[in-house]
């Protein structure tokens, strides 16, 4: 397979690489001086045309998304989700702790095309050193007169504030970011009214993610044809994977999205294979909500499409998890519900009273007094949960129930041999415990 010349990680290891000074050395903020030459509606148009899809989970293109802005708007804000709570994905904080003046020029220009006249970055709390870096390359930005009034001495101003979480994984879905921005308990909104008509305080607002703004600047200076001809049509231009587990090099890497789970693992320039000789057993992908793979399914492309063939959500954050064959899937199980029980805002019943349930039942079984027919009651529980049974105001009951419903799917057998191998008594002295 040929090499692939790193284009979102290119300054990743340049010295000092952080500074406006090495950034723009090397060819940045020239994307924005030719963006302020056209026309707002013309640079949506090229977004369109590079079929950029965002890269938070959800794969919408994001210049479809711009354009359901109202077109008799006065005021317009921008939000840049750089919460990325999903487990166990880390590709933005590579990005901004490496090159924060690529997402700031990402930024400036998604906020001329939808003509913001504020850009919030709503960052996850956990990101200290990271705050740190972006607040000061931002302060450069705005010495050089690249924020703030008259960009790049032009008719175009956009202020830009950073916000810092508080670490609620609700807080990466749109509006749960939104509601949290104004001051409020992250708790996701009803839609509709979606945020491209009312949004933060109640304005026309558009939410893109770290990753998607740092494209931007590619696509303005190469053009949308080269942006398409990386990687399949339907899943164009570079995408960031992050591994991690037991394999040799886990971290963050980028290529195109024609590469699979397996080349993700093994590739030399990529996780190098697995540590010490460990077998694969199972492989998150995208995340952990998008749901597993068994060792038979690492063929599976890492693209917007083909995640869905085997049963997943979805793509994701294209973060993948390895589980080796020493690890007991009962203690996945249990992980995974714990988290998610832990990070349901409690809004809605089904996804309040379903997660904790669920990690009632997954701590019992990991703690060895699990019976076989609580695997039935946490697929029963997974299917009356989520928004696509049109159940929940937000989508994570369905990142809270995919991985778990695709492990005890795919894995039933292992886990049932587990339940069954218990050890006599075990189930008793577990309950008068929990009980």
């Amino acid at each position: 397979m040929a090499s692939f010349e790193p284009i979102l990680l290119r300054n990743r290891g340049v010295e000092n690489s952080t500074s406006l000074e090495v950034y723009a050395s090397r060819g940045g903020y020239q994307a924005v001086r030719k963006v302020l030459q056209r026309s707002p509606a013309d640079v949506i148009e090229e977004v369109k045309s590079a079929n950029l899809r965002g890269r938070g989970g959800a794969g919408f293109p994001a210049g479809v998304k711009w354009s359901f802005l109202p077109k008799d708007r006065t005021r317009t804000l921008l939000c840049v989700n750089a919460d990325e709570s999903e487990p166990p994905t880390f590709c933005n904080r590579v990005l901004i702790e490496t090159d924060p003046h690529q997402l700031i020029e990402g930024t400036i220009i998604a906020a001329y095309a939808t003509q913001s006249q504020v850009a919030y970055v709503y960052m996850r709390g956990e990101f200290h050193e990271q705050f740190h870096i972006l607040q000061k390359a931002i302060d450069e930005a705005y010495a050089a007169g690249y924020l703030g009034k008259n960009v790049f001495g032009s008719e175009f101003s956009v202020e830009c504030y950073v916000h810092r979480g508080a670490g609620a994984y609700v807080c990466g879905e749109e509006t749960g970011l939104i509601e949290s921005l104004e001051g409020k308990r992250g708790w996701p909104r009803i839609k509709p009214p979606f945020p491209a008509v009312e949004g933060l305080f109640a304005l026309p607002t558009v939410v893109n993610n770290v990753e998607t703004l740092s494209c931007l600047p590619h696509i303005i200076e190469r053009g949308a044809d080269w942006f398409t001809g990386i990687g399949p049509a339907h899943s164009a231009g570079p995408k960031l994977f992050c591994v991690s587990g037991p394999v040799n090099k886990p971290g963050c890497y980028e290529g195109a999205m024609d590469i699979t789970v397996r080349d993700l693992i093994e590739r030399d320039d990529m996780g190098g294979g697995m540590m010490d000789g460990k077998e694969i057993r199972a492989v998150f992908p995208g995340g952990i909500s998008m749901g597993v793979l068994t060792a038979d399914e690492i063929n599976m492309k890492l693209d917007f499409d083909d995640p869905r063939n085997f049963g997943l959500l979805g793509l994701g954050t294209a973060a993948a998890v390895v589980v080796d064959t020493d690890t007991d899937l009962r203690s996945v199980l249990r992980n995974i519900a714990r988290f998610y029980g832990t990070e349901s805002c409690g809004q809605c019943t089904q996804c309040r009273e379903g997660t904790s349930w669920m990690n009632k039942i997954a701590t019992r079984i990991a703690m060895g007094a699990g019976r076989v027919e609580d695997l039935d009651i946490l697929l029963e529980t997974a299917r009356n949960m989520g928004m696509m049974p049109g159940l929940s105001i937000c989508g994570l009951p369905d990142g809270a129930t995919f991985p778990i419903e695709t492990l005890v799917k795919k894995f039933r057998p292992e886990l049932e041999a587990a339940i069954l191998a218990q050890e006599p008594g075990r189930a008793e002295a577990v309950l008068n415990v929990l009980n």
